[in-house]
């Protein structure tokens, strides 16, 4: 019976992924149809499936698509005030015939920042500065997307709350996670370097191979000797340093408050005393910046930051006809990103069929949830032994990172590192390939939200998204996985 059910959950999965995969049914309508038949299959009842899995589970996501909403009334903002437009002109005049160079410094903009940052409403955030200024430079929408996706990726590779899992589920120290994820930088940042070089290549841009050539080497000595010499330095200078500059950061957040604090009531005063102007103020130019540094410095949370950000522009942009503008950018906020809402409707669905509802379902499966509960001995019966199966086998099977599936850790792959851990793979090996293999879910993945609302904003399906990222990141996860055979093998 387990294995007429598990062959029945392959074909399933694999069936409906190939099926978005080659863009023979949309997404939207595929994550919910997996979502029902994955449980039911498992031996979930069709009246669990449908409450728990389908219902619960369209409202699992509801911070990130209630974040969505507000992040587009912002977007839709700068688009109606005129600010959008002076943004993309000047994008396009600092760029001029430099696309390249626009791109890459993007991209270390977009990774530096996620070292730190994290979800959905600061990406909004960060996407509304960005997009604008890569599209000004004739970047075409899908490598738009695709760049910073891979800024992401690698921001998150760095990003020290990322390693909480591996150093509290697999007890890991941070030092053998920090050496791996300074390798993984590594490939996934010349990577991003090939994949820009190509995507304007193809896109019909002029590129200077030497030059390129010369300042990515560049790039990557310094970073080499950086990255050698930082364990050298001692201790009480670190700390030193910090105590310095952590006084520092004090004084810039209280400069930072009032400056905002004067310029809004600056402006409500010009308008209690109908001094209005058709011109747009430099100060507008702030309005996506405005909550991003509510949220990075003040620990706002980003809807707070959104709502203050549309009260910021509103005033920095007042004219005559701007409550009107700010009803529309409401309302067209919500309608405009809509196909976004429906899609993580799905997602959600898919993630508790995965790993089942936020509710306590033990009274109804004391053993735990059915789907992982099948596939719990599978994995367990493939355990690699050698560093060449190790690579073989997750190199072939890196794509089932996709679409919530085995490998992908916000869907079954921490159930499965754990079975894996109990099976007897020695915990970095582990964490090698959940960071390997995790490039292709953080930057591939169309069930991400990221994915959804970058490809909803850029016009761009995220099917296509896919198939333009996935050869270059199918190879991060190869090369990924070849170290850590070295390292754990």
């Amino acid at each position: 019976m387990e294995t007429l059910q598990l062959l029945l959950l392959f074909i399933v999965f694999l069936s409906l992924s190939l099926l978005m995969f080659f863009r023979k049914i949309p997404a939207l309508l595929a994550l919910p149809i997996m979502a029902f038949f994955l449980p039911v299959i498992s031996g979930v009842s069709v009246g669990n499936t449908v409450q728990w899995v389908m219902g619960m589970g369209s409202t699992r996501l509801s911070e990130a698509y209630t974040i969505a909403i507000f992040g587009s009334m912002i977007s839709i903002m700068l688009q109606k005030t005129g600010v959008a437009e002076k943004f993309i002109k000047t994008g396009a005049e600092l760029s001029g015939d430099k696309a390249w160079n626009i791109s890459v410094f993007m991209l270390i903009l977009v990774m530096l920042l996620f070292t730190t940052l994290g979800g959905l409403g600061a990406i909004i955030m960060v996407s509304t500065v960005v997009l604008p200024i890569l599209a000004a430079s004739g970047v075409a929408p899908v490598t738009v997307v695709g760049i910073f996706l891979l800024g992401l990726s690698i921001g998150g590779i760095l990003n020290v709350g990322n390693w909480a899992v591996y150093t509290n589920v697999l007890h890991l120290q941070v030092a053998e996670v920090r050496s791996f994820a300074l390798v993984m930088f590594l490939i996934t940042f010349i990577t991003a370097l090939v994949y820009v070089t190509v995507e304007l290549y193809r896109g019909g841009h002029d590129i200077n191979v030497k030059k390129i050539s010369v300042f990515s080497v560049i790039g990557l000595v310094l970073f080499s000797i950086a990255a050698f010499l930082y364990p050298t330095i001692p201790p009480y200078s670190i700390d030193t340093v910090l105590f310095y500059l952590s006084g520092f950061y004090a004084f810039i957040k209280l400069m930072v408050a009032l400056f905002i604090a004067i310029v809004m009531g600056y402006f409500l005063i010009r308008i209690l005393l109908r001094k209005t102007s058709e011109h747009i103020s430099g100060f507008a130019y702030l309005i996506p910046i405005i909550p991003l540094l509510l949220i990075l410095m003040f620990e706002m949370n980003f809807i707070s930051a959104f709502i203050t950000g549309l009260f910021y522009g509103f005033l920095t942009t007042y004219r005559k006809n701007s409550l009107n503008i700010l009803i529309r950018s409401i309302l067209e906020g919500g309608s405009v990103v809509m196909p976004a809402v429906a899609l993580m409707l799905g997602i959600g669905m898919l993630l508790n069929a995965v790993m089942g509802p936020n509710v306590n379902f033990s009274e109804a499966y004391p053993d735990g949830w059915p789907v992982l509960i099948l596939l719990k001995p599978v994995i367990a019966n493939i355990v690699p032994q050698s560093g060449f199966t190790y690579i073989l086998l997750f190199s072939l099977a890196a794509p089932l990172a996709l679409y919530r599936g085995p490998l992908n850790v916000w869907g079954m792959g921490y159930g499965i590192a754990a079975v894996l851990l109990a099976s007897g793979l020695v915990p970095g090996a582990i964490m090698g390939l959940l960071l390997s293999v995790g490039q292709i879910q953080g930057i591939s993945d169309p069930t991400n939200t990221q994915n959804v609302w970058l490809g909803n904003e850029m016009r761009v399906d995220v099917q296509k998204i896919l198939w333009n990222t996935l050869p270059y990141t199918w190879v991060i996860a190869i090369l990924g996985l070849i170290v850590a055979s070295v390292f754990y093998f």
